[in-house]
């Protein structure tokens, strides 16, 4: 029935986290909670293992057949909910591109042959008893009832954490790059006030020389239109100087708010970036790279 397989689906997807959870930490040396929901559920791991039953029971009797099943299936899910994550959450939560003969990093081919063993493995050594254990009638109502509440509730959750995390990402990288822009227009005014500076200068002493061989009616003259320019030269610097006090102030304004986005995470952010420690996001990584460098845990505790 539909909500035995339900119940298979949340058993598989429990299951997928003890493996992944446990894989990842060996790997990382540290405790690692992988995983999208808060809950202890990996819902890749439950809608692969609903599909490899789906496409391999039916050839039980041929290992080979099952194998290719398996192989297929499970590799064509795991590029589509690879690239459909990336599109929306703007984070690539797994990344083979370091594997060889991967296709866009979502999939590789020594992944897609352990698939195919595993999906062996699962129809002929885990599945039965599971199945036996979840059709049991008490089990059934009981846990569907109550898992499917949680798993609804923390799904929902969760993707808004992860859609308003990919906003973050966005809104740092258009900071960084507005500050930058802020940097070198500020930059520039601050030279171009420099060499007028120095023009002044140099310009009020070549009138003073000037002054000396003149004679004295037409001295004054020349003193007039001296201090007219000088007046207006000290007027363009003094509006260069308020423009660089508002490029100023702009630019701390959103150094202020990069580092609040950067800083201010909540704990299911830290908890998604320490759980996934090889997330990589091609558009926004330098910026992702910034909230782990503050967000993540190690050893249970704040770095």
């Amino acid at each position: 029935t539909w909500y035995q397989w339900l119940l298979i689906f949340y058993t598989y997807c429990f299951f997928g986290w003890i493996f992944e959870s446990t894989y990842v930490s060996f790997k990382q040396h540290h405790f690692v909670n992988r995983g999208f929901l808060r809950l202890p559920m990996l819902p890749l791991y439950g809608s692969g293992a609903i599909l490899l039953l789906w496409v391999s029971l039916p050839y039980q009797d041929n290992l080979i057949l099952v194998y290719i099943a398996g192989f297929i299936a499970a590799t064509a899910l795991e590029y589509v909910t690879g690239a459909v994550m990336e599109r929306l959450f703007k984070v690539r939560y797994w990344d083979y591109s370091d594997k060889k003969f991967n296709i866009n990093g979502y999939i590789c081919l020594g992944s897609s042959i352990a698939w195919g063993f595993l999906t062996i493995f699962m129809t002929e050594v885990i599945h039965k008893p599971i199945a036996d254990f979840v059709l049991n009638p008490i089990v059934e109502f009981t846990f569907i009832a109550v898992i499917s509440v949680l798993f609804v509730y923390d799904t929902v959750r969760s993707t808004k954490e992860a859609l308003d995390l990919a906003r973050v990402l966005e809104s740092m990288t258009k900071l960084k790059t507005e500050a930058e822009e802020l940097q070198i227009q500020l930059a520039l005014l601050k030279a171009e006030t420099s060499e007028k500076v120095s023009e002044i200068k140099n310009g009020a002493v070549m009138r003073i020389s000037e002054l000396k061989e003149e004679a004295a009616d037409r001295a004054m003259k020349a003193a007039d239109t001296a201090a007219q320019r000088a007046s207006e030269m000290t007027q363009s610097l003094t509006d260069r100087q308020q423009r660089a006090e508002v490029l100023a102030e702009k630019l701390r304004s959103l150094s202020e708010t990069h580092h609040k986005l950067s800083h201010h995470m909540s704990h299911y952010r830290r908890r998604l970036l320490n759980g996934n420690p090889t997330a990589y996001s091609k558009k926004f990584a330098e910026a992702l790279n910034e909230l782990k460098k503050y967000g993540t845990f190690k050893n249970g505790s704040d770095q």
